[in-house]
């Protein structure tokens, strides 16, 4: 795995065979960041099931003022420091914590322009997040919350923005 596109293109990423974690595939990866490009710069963003932050760092990347990164593994939270270190950018938190208690933990303290949902597929827990990131006031009025998911059906007060399909997967991005 590597960066895409931005300041660190080019830069590899480890952790494409933590196990349990599915990484997004480049063109897919490609096809979401460029469907969000305008909203990145300068932005706050929460890669909630990070694996192995390549997410995120994509984001850091294309111009994120800021990445919070939570994940429950002790593993993806050692890969995603490793890989924040070969880029050498400090614009970020890093968490262990599951999404659950990550979301509570932010509510009151932090608004998001961006927020990236990308949990494993079988677990089915974007409709979970998605009501707690409403219900605790987590996005900012013109943000945005992207999700990658296979066969969820997906229940939300957000309203869709842009969707596509890549395959059997899906990019959702809704706002408020």
């Amino acid at each position: 795995m590597k960066v895409i596109s931005g300041k660190y293109k080019g830069k590899k990423i480890e952790g494409f065979n933590i196990e349990g974690t599915r990484p997004t595939m480049d063109r897919v990866k490609e096809s979401m960041f460029a469907s969000i490009q305008n909203k990145i710069k300068d932005s706050i963003v929460l890669d909630l099931f990070a694996g192995s932050g390549q997410l995120g760092i994509e984001a850091l990347s294309n111009g994120a003022k800021y990445v919070y990164f939570f994940d429950k593994s002790d593993i993806c939270i050692n890969v995603i420091k490793n890989n924040l270190k070969s880029i050498n950018d400090t614009n970020n938190i890093v968490m262990k914590m599951d999404y659950k208690k990550s979301l509570q933990y932010l509510k009151n303290q932090v608004k998001f322009d961006i927020i990236i949902l990308d949990p494993p597929y079988n677990d089915f827990l974007i409709n979970d997040a998605l009501d707690s990131i409403y219900n605790y006031d987590l996005l900012n009025e013109d943000g945005i919350i992207v999700c990658e998911y296979e066969n969820e059906l997906i229940s939300t007060k957000f309203e869709i923005y842009k969707q596509k399909k890549y395959g059997k997967k899906y990019v959702t991005i809704y706002k408020k």
